[in-house]
């Protein structure tokens, strides 16, 4: 089987991995996972369950108490560690092929950005594991008080599809680095660089039980692992409605740690006396068209000074062509793929909704290469969209720029501000901005 530009297809292993071995769900049941590049099916994968989590967890619980990986020296720790981040970059094209498939990102992106970026944090870890200090508490002369960081045991994680290996990488770096074991679940839109990367794990010499990976749906498989009496600790990175869910279902259970990185709406704000406005605005195209919108980060509202909007958008309208959607796996293409079908009719009711409440469309707001069978939205910009309109206020996750009115003065920065925001100012450089009054979530190591 190939792809529409010759390019063979690796045999994909949709099973989960528990306890050091692939395994089916034990129900038995399995979904497709299609690629949105071109619509093909690109295997069956694991449909897991409460049970299949529960086996995960018990797995990852008998390794954590016969400190078969906590319990190693932290210097071997840290050479396994590394060893793994090796695999990653030896992998790096496979693994990069696999992104693009399964979640539609340009391969470039995925071979550039995507693999070094998650070979890069865990070996960041692992040189960490043997610098890490314990304390000695100020006591008199007559005692010793000591002070030391112990694993919290077994730590749940639940990651999006947008970036699957990075996000995977943030949360298990830190966690294999001090010790504790991992239950892994990657989203089903995006699982299977997270079973390779598991392989990997495996191959560096990291013990079976250690690091599971337990595919299936949210409400089937996350929500057991959140509620999970046995799970010390739960990290979450995704949707804000389902970030609340994860806190509660901490709370009703065992009160485990709960770590949630959630959604966003951050705005880019361009003042009048920004002095290099061609860069202020290929930041700012660059910026929400990259990974077609699909990042929590992306700067996803517009705020121009009144005086020089027309001109940013004329010189934004310019670059849109540059990021007309392309084949994936073409090293040229610079925005891929929407993940799936449901996504990309989300973005498209978003850019409807825009339409209909009287937002103007400037460019785009359409499906693009509809004759490849994949789910790809053409970039999209709008003027006239104001704070009431669904487009403003909620997070879109795809290629849509909303430009607001923007009558602009310093002060009224902080009604608008999110936690973080980039300014465009007389300095000529990107100023990141958090204003000290705004509340901003955290997203620490917290598995210790």
């Amino acid at each position: 089987m190939t792809t529409t530009n010759t390019t063979v297809l690796p045999k994909f292993d949709g099973r989960s991995l528990i306890d050091g071995k692939r395994t089916a769900s034990l129900s038995g049941e399995t979904f497709e996972c299609i690629s949105p590049v071109d619509g093909t099916t690109l295997t069956t994968v694991a449909r897991c369950g409460e049970a299949d989590i529960n086996a995960a967890v018990a797995a990852a619980r008998a390794a954590f108490e016969d400190k078969r990986w906590r319990g190693l020296a932290p210097a071997q720790r840290k050479r396994i560690m590394i060893r793994f981040a090796d695999l990653l970059q030896a992998h790096g094209d496979e693994l990069a092929l696999t992104e693009t498939l399964d979640m539609g990102k340009p391969i470039k992106y995925a071979r550039g950005l995507d693999v070094n970026s998650a070979a890069n944090c865990i070996r960041w870890y692992g040189e960490a594991v043997d610098k890490i200090y314990d304390e000695i508490a100020p006591t008199p002369s007559t005692a010793l008080a000591l002070i030391t960081k112990e694993p919290v045991g077994v730590v749940g994680v639940i990651v999006p599809w947008n970036y699957p290996m990075i996000m995977a990488a943030w949360k298990i770096a830190p966690a294999l680095a001090v010790g504790n074991s991992v239950v892994l679940k990657p989203s089903e839109k995006s699982p299977l660089t997270a079973l390779r990367m598991a392989d990997l794990a495996l191959e560096a010499g990291i013990p079976a039980g250690v690091f599971n990976v337990v595919t299936g749906y949210g409400p089937e498989a996350g929500s057991p692992l959140a509620l999970h009496m046995d799970v010390d600790c739960i990290a979450f990175t995704g949707s804000t409605r389902v970030g609340k869910q994860i806190h509660v279902m901490a709370g009703q259970s065992n009160l485990k740690r709960a770590w949630t990185e959630l959604g966003g709406k951050s705005p880019n704000i361009v003042f009048a006396d920004c002095p290099d406005l061609d860069r202020a605005v290929e930041a700012a195209i660059g910026s929400i068209f990259f990974n077609q919108g699909e990042s929590c980060n992306a700067p996803s509202r517009l705020f121009v000074e009144a005086s020089i909007k027309d001109k940013f958008l004329e010189k934004a309208l310019a670059l849109v062509p540059g990021y007309a959607p392309g084949n994936p796996l073409d090293p040229a293409t610079v925005m891929g793929a929407i993940v799936d079908q449901t996504q990309m009719n989300s973005v498209l009711r978003y850019i409807e909704s825009g339409k209909s409440e009287g937002a103007k469309l400037l460019a785009g707001g359409e499906q693009a290469r509809i004759e490849s069978g994949g789910c790809y939205v053409q970039p999209t910009i709008f003027d006239g969209v104001h704070n009431d309109m669904k487009i403003a206020r909620e997070e879109i996750f795809g290629p849509c720029y909303p430009c607001c009115p923007s009558p602009m003065r310093r002060t009224w920065c902080a009604r608008l501000m999110r936690p973080f925001t980039v300014c465009m100012q007389r300095s000529g450089r990107a100023t990141l901005t958090r204003p000290m009054a705004l509340r901003a979530p955290c997203v620490p190591a917290p598995f210790m």
